[in-house]
């Protein structure tokens, strides 16, 4: 399984593994001169050209460029209106200062998250899905939302699980108990170095990769409001469940139960798991492709729970925005909605990317692999990272605070307390 994602800005995210597109390209290619059914439908005036320019443009991520040629061509060919292909690798930056000077793209590939600053810096239009809507995951097209508007065509869902060596660890576990008992039966028994492994950054932390323990316990970044999106005034890090999932962080850590590990980086824990050191690793399917190739036996299970609720990751969603500037704004719609929605391309983006479509019908194909089901359901059952611009004033403390946790240093109720203070004073600036 090969794989390759947008970048948001988080902490300790991730690190991708590239691979080639060609045969990505080559299916897109013999897709889109198939069948008339699988041709997109389209309400758009007959001569879209007529309508504003006659060229599009789409600033992509380079390592999709080859796979939407084709899909650009065959728009061509139907509405008479270029689709023209810039691959870069700071979309984001440069999509925010070009779209105010009349000189950015009319469409952009981009990651859910990126929507407050985006929506914030006026350079992103809604758009409509329609009926087209109940054809995506549902937390593909909530992710896509914000402040109750629909805002961008989504194409992949990416979120971790807990990856277990199943020669280590025969059995699913269903609690983090479990996962800890069995890890440490491990090693005791020799077959292990590390009852489990989770890859801390060294002076951040990783509040991403630990969220699913902290969900368990009841204890949200924010609360929601009246339409469902996440509401800023409603930090939810200090509940009771914070305090308690702060207590586990210095229990599980360097001076307590060391299933926490401060000195294990991302890299790392990959690199462990590798060698068969720890029966879990608590990571997303961007590691799967070297861990397959050293031989190591896997199962993706689900995350498992700490307290009574369940263990929700934070799901990424990747897919295509709308300039608010665009030139020609009818055909970007278009060429969005009724053509980058299609099974082929859906199908063609998770071939290149190897991550689970958004898209049902090209998730259900895409399933008969079992690592790719695994994830895709657990993502199902996760909740978007908040897009909302104030999470720029919640990762450093928030991940900090956990970090010094976990060496074992602190008051655990008063140091997350102090840590939901500072949060809350830095969105009220």
């Amino acid at each position: 399984m090969k794989v390759t994602s947008l970048s948001a800005a988080v902490p300790s995210r991730r690190a991708f593994a590239v691979g080639a597109l060609s045969t990505a390209a080559a299916l897109l290619l013999s897709a889109c001169s198939g069948a008339a059914s699988s041709a997109p439908s389209s309400s758009a005036p007959a001569n879209l050209a007529e309508a504003g320019a006659s060229t599009i443009t789409l600033w992509v991520d380079t390592p999709r460029v080859a796979v939407l040629k084709d899909v650009a061509a065959k728009f061509q060919a139907d509405t008479g209106i270029t689709v023209k292909l810039v691959g870069k690798d700071t979309v984001r930056e440069d999509f925010i200062t070009a779209v105010p000077t009349g000189k950015g793209p009319d469409l952009i590939v981009g990651a859910h998250d990126w929507l407050g600053q985006l929506v914030q810096n006026g350079v992103v239009a809604p758009l409509e899905l329609g009926d087209k809507a109940a054809l995506f995951e549902d937390s593909a097209v909530t992710a896509m939302t914000y402040e109750g508007a629909v805002y961008g065509v989504p194409f992949a869902i990416e979120n971790i699980g807990l990856v277990r060596n199943t020669a280590l660890a025969p059995e699913a576990a269903t609690t983090f108990d479990d996962v800890i008992a069995t890890g440490k039966k491990a090693v005791a028994d020799g077959k292990a170095s590390y009852p489990f492994l989770v890859g801390l950054d060294p002076k951040q932390g990783d509040p991403y990769h630990l969220y699913p323990l902290q969900t368990s316990l009841g204890a949200p970044v924010f609360g929601t409001g009246a339409d469902g999106g996440y509401d800023a005034g409603k930090l939810e890090l200090g509940t009771p469940g914070g305090i308690e999932f702060a207590k586990k962080l210095k229990q599980w850590g360097d001076k307590g139960e060391k299933v926490f590990n401060s000195n294990i980086t991302g890299d790392i824990a990959k690199e462990k798991f590798i060698k068969g050191e720890s029966p879990y690793f608590l990571t997303g399917p961007w590691n799967i492709p070297d861990i397959q190739k050293a031989g190591i036996k896997l199962a993706v299970d689900p995350l498992p729970t700490v307290g009574d609720k369940p263990a929700q990751p934070f799901i990424g969603v990747n897919g295509f925005f709308i300039s608010s500037k665009s030139a020609n704004a009818l055909a970007a719609t278009e060429f969005a909605v009724n053509y980058l929605s299609t099974e082929e391309v859906q199908d063609a983006l998770f071939k290149a990317g190897g991550r689970p479509p958004a898209l049902k019908a090209s998730f259900e194909k895409a399933s008969s692999d079992p690592v790719v089901k695994a994830f895709g359901e657990i993502g199902a059952n996760g909740v978007p990272m908040p897009a909302l611009p104030e999470m720029d004033a919640v990762w450093a403390d928030w991940g900090g605070t956990e970090l010094a946790l976990i060496k074992g240093q602190g008051d655990p109720e008063a140091a997350w307390k102090a840590m939901v203070a500072n949060v809350e004073k830095k969105i009220a600036q």
